[in-house]
């Protein structure tokens, strides 16, 4: 079913494919700002393989005059400039929907576009009925236009060349990487959108190279003129009229929120080995090292790659050891190499922040595709008991705000956070609220700048780093601090950090250190713990329980539901561990069926919750092939469960 265009004016996905290198991310980007800039909301989300070039990648931006917060199945208008990208998306394109395509295509074979693995053009063969007649594009496009798609045919290399004798630029090669702005410049030209918005846009996007992005304006308004020149009576059914751009939003990346949060929070040290994708994270930080400081004057982060992810880690507790906020960011592969590190600095009581960005797995998985399959890991990393907390964010904006908490929570309570994102995120680009630094005080728990002469001392004569009785908590000094000195070890030890084997000590310090959970969450917020949405109806009470980047889809979903009548309650668990049992039975005290969607296999939220509730979830909504969930797919399932003709699980497959 259709999600959304009834509903929203200015309203469409628009998509960009190709192979990877061809500047479909720069495409989609410009797209995006243009539209920002043209006083649109807008939720854009990246697709893209394992390899550096190539294979094909796909950008889909929805746009809308109101707030968005995922994307829907649906495409309105495709922009193709190769013959992957029809063979893979033209069938999705809606009645009525535009399809842009290379003229000299038409007639490429399926089986000669060697990117193509055989279990999708086996698909694809099927879907057009294959009666042994070769597959072309131009079969691919007629059964599309047979659903409805309106055909815009580009003949980009004669376009191209006309260009180049335009602007006296002999060297066709030179200008090829500009068929990617041509190909969007004539999707803007279909939906009639200001050209000198899209012109301030392309001169954002390469705001770094001041000549290229003079000449991809040029080029873009030939590829403009061209189109409105030779379709006179461009008839698009879909329009992007513009207006002011709201001053309270902004656009952002999802590889960025977290990053500048971590800046805002104070954390002046990150480690990181590069891995899909939580790479982009370091990577935004080390390009924006060096900040204006509050008093007007310089400060700096520094960053740090390591050889592998154990240095990482330890590197990390090393800073923080320090009295500098320090954390390190990594996805599955590699926050299973931190496993060891991260229990040594539970037992050390080290307040360490750690970025998982999740990722398909086992072993190496799916490293560029999304899923939530890491809820379990992460609470129980490492071997033995000690305290950690989890905390999860469900969006591009909370993961800034959130980025500060697990800084505040790491040192107030003195234990490792891991902050989860994952793929969805940090591959996702979206208009929400300008960040307000405000909105969170900086926390650094008991850390002392100095120690008095006569400071407290243990039967060594050493401070006392982990006393007793002080609450589960200690003070805590940096290294070096004069009459500050303690000792640190993976063994058990005494107060002053001492290695002990002790029977009577032992109980003590496993009681202070796995109490702070109980500490933790008597003192957290309840909104860190879980966020409630919309009102439980009555007639349905039916409730949804979710975690992560699923926030959006769903949110969208009931959105749609909620126009239809049907009023849906949903729970944003937040704050994975420690559970936040109470509160959760206070949100569905009267909740009848309770639908549990995540993206993983086993529901791994689900069982938590059966774990900590004692209830278990009616039904459960799964997705595990590596793409993000849609509203789509979500409103769908949903309504099944409501008509009363839904299986317990469902598994969503949808995703190209």
């Amino acid at each position: 079913m259709l999600v959304g265009a009834k509903h929203f004016a200015n309203s469409l996905t628009w998509m960009i494919g190709g192979a990877q290198g061809s500047g479909v991310d720069s495409a989609a980007n410009i797209f995006s700002r243009a539209c920002f800039q043209g006083g649109l909301h807008i939720f854009g989300n990246r697709e893209y393989y394992s390899n550096i070039k190539g294979e094909h990648s796909y950008f889909a931006v929805r746009v809308s005059e109101d707030p968005i917060r995922s994307h829907i199945d649906d495409i309105d208008i495709l922009v193709s400039f190769d013959a992957e990208t029809v063979f893979r998306h033209a069938d999705k394109v809606t009645k009525g929907g535009v399809i842009i395509y290379d003229s000299d295509l038409t007639n490429t074979v399926l089986q000669e576009v060697p990117s193509i693995d055989d279990p999708a053009a086996q698909r694809i063969s099927q879907m057009l009925q294959n009666d042994g007649n070769a597959i072309t594009v131009h079969r691919m496009l007629e059964f599309a236009k047979r659903n409805g798609a309106v055909l815009y045919d580009i003949p980009y290399f004669g376009l191209l060349k006309q260009f180049s004798e335009e602007i006296n630029e002999p060297a066709l090669s030179k200008l090829t990487r500009m068929i990617n702005v041509m190909a969007l410049s004539a999707s803007m030209a279909i939906l009639d959108f200001d050209k000198e918005i899209l012109g301030k846009a392309i001169k954002a996007v390469f705001k770094a190279k001041p000549k290229i992005a003079d000449s991809n304006v040029l080029a873009a308004n030939y590829a403009y003129q061209y189109v409105k020149s030779r379709f006179d009576s461009v008839s698009s059914q879909f329009k992007i009229s513009c207006k002011p751009p709201s001053a309270d939003l902004i656009l952002v990346q999802g590889n960025q929120s977290s990053a500048m949060g971590k800046m805002v929070a104070g954390c002046r040290f990150q480690t990181y080995y590069p891995i899909t994708p939580a790479s982009d994270d370091s990577e935004f930080i080390e390009s924006n090292q060096i900040m204006d400081q509050t008093d007007g004057k310089k400060g700096s982060m520094v960053v740090v790659q390591t050889e592998d992810e154990i240095a990482a880690i330890t590197m990390a507790i090393g800073g923080a050891l320090t009295g500098v906020r320090s954390g390190t960011a990594t996805s599955g592969p590699g926050f299973s190499l931190m496993a060891e590190a991260l229990g040594w600095s539970g037992m050390n009581e080290v307040p360490l922040v750690v970025s998982l960005y999740q990722r398909a797995g086992p072993s190496t998985g799916l490293p560029t595709r999304h899923e939530q399959g890491d809820l379990r890991f992460a609470i129980h990393a490492g071997h033995g008991e000690f305290p950690r907390i989890v905390f999860a964010s469900g969006d591009i904006e909370e993961s800034f705000y959130d980025s500060i908490k697990a800084f505040n929570f790491a040192e107030r309570y003195q234990v490792p956070v891991i902050h989860m994102l994952d793929k969805a995120i940090a591959n996702s680009v979206m208009t929400c609220n300008s960040f307000n630094q405000s909105r969170v005080a900086i926390d650094r728990g008991k850390l002392l700048q100095n120690l008095p002469a006569s400071v407290e001392v243990g039967a060594a004569g050493n401070y006392l780093r982990f006393k007793f009785g002080e609450s589960q908590v200690s003070s805590r000094v940096p290294l070096g601090i004069e009459n500050g000195i303690f000792w640190n070890s993976g063994d058990e030890h005494t107060e002053e950090g001492h290695i002990t084997e002790d029977p009577v000590i032992r109980n003590k310090m496993m009681d202070k250190r796995l109490s702070k959970l109980d500490l933790a969450l008597g003192e957290i917020a309840d909104e860190d713990k879980a966020v409630s949405y919309g009102q439980l109806d009555p007639s349905l009470a039916l409730a949804v329980i979710g975690w992560g980047s699923t926030k959006g889809a769903i949110l969208d979903a009931l959105d749609e539901l909620s126009l239809e009548g049907k009023r849906v309650l949903f729970v944003q668990v937040r704050l994975m561990n420690p559970f936040p049992t109470a509160l959760l039975e206070r949100m569905l005290f009267n909740t009848k069926i309770l639908v549990d969607i995540e993206m993983n296999y086993s529901s791994q939220l689900g069982s938590l919750v059966k774990q900590y509730l004692h209830r278990d979830s009616e039904y459960r909504i799964v997705k595990y092939n590596g793409r993000p969930i849609s509203t789509s797919e979500i409103y769908n399932a949903l309504m099944r469960i409501i008509n009363g003709n839904a299986p317990r699980r469902i598994v969503l497959e949808h995703g190209t």
